[in-house]
């Protein structure tokens, strides 16, 4: 089966993490997954939300939003705020990103704080939940160091770091990190989430109108792992480019939006 610009069945699309997009926030990350792009943007503050209190809940907080920007689509997409509420799919979206960094973190260790992730995706071709997440924990990890940096922290609560990937069914074939076209098609769509050791967070797979085996699924898992592998090996390239000169993350955002 040939794929759009002859890449192979268990190949991902270009990676690429383009830091420091949002310079208000403590770190930022533009996650780009193909022509999925997704500002990952990550702020810290040092209050917990009404409950923990309440409750007496000791540690810290993380919670996630996440948004398709109307001009991310072929078509233009209302905002949430002209319909008056958050769409449901925004909604577990936002709700999977949360839970998957949270599973990685050591809320206690964070003392009281509270993590917003902000996830605005820019262009959306296929996977931008997956881009979300993986952007999200390149950015946490980025913020939590500065915290560590200055002090804040004796050192990161963030355990280990969190990816995820879409794996799928096309015309009878496993492929790795879908793209519109092919998660549009697809008859066996998943997303998988796993942390750098291996452990799963979540594995989210439905047959669209289809069904599928235990031995496809198993197909499915192990392209998935290799994508965590590639997906995990581009994190820390970029966590560990988070202290030099950005000069070279801007020239990366003009390549990426100054062609017309």
């Amino acid at each position: 089966m040939e794929r759009l610009n002859n890449r192979g069945l268990d190949e991902m699309r270009p990676l690429e993490f383009v830091l420091g997009v949002a310079p208000h926030a403590t770190a930022s990350v533009l996650s780009c997954f193909g022509n999925t792009r997704v500002i990952c943007a990550v702020t810290i503050e040092n209050d917990v939300p009404r409950w923990m209190k309440a409750q007496h809940v000791p540690g810290g907080w993380l919670t996630a939003e996440y948004a398709m920007l109307p001009y991310s689509t072929l078509d233009r997409k209302k905002r949430d705020s002209s319909a008056g509420k958050v769409d449901g799919r925004s909604v577990e979206i936002q709700r999977l990103i949360g839970r998957s960094l949270r599973a990685v973190m050591d809320l206690e260790a964070l003392g009281e704080r509270t993590v917003w992730i902000d996830c605005d995706v820019l262009q959306a071709d296929g996977g931008t939940r997956t881009a979300s997440i993986t952007g999200a924990a390149v950015a946490l990890s980025i913020a939590l160091n500065k915290l560590v940096a200055t002090g804040e922290l004796e050192k990161s609560p963030m355990k280990q770091l969190v990816s995820a990937v879409s794996v799928g069914k096309l015309n009878g074939t496993p492929l790795l990190d879908l793209c519109y076209v092919e998660d549009r098609d697809a008859e066996v769509d998943m997303n998988i989430v796993m942390t750098e050791g291996g452990q799963y967070v979540e594995v989210q797979g439905s047959g669209e109108e289809a069904v599928f085996t235990a031995e496809e699924m198993s197909q499915m898992l192990t392209l998935a792992a290799k994508g965590i592998a590639d997906i995990t090996a581009a994190q820390k390239e970029a966590i560990a480019r988070a202290d030099q000169p950005s000069a070279a993350d801007f020239a990366a955002l003009q390549n990426l939006f100054g062609k017309r």
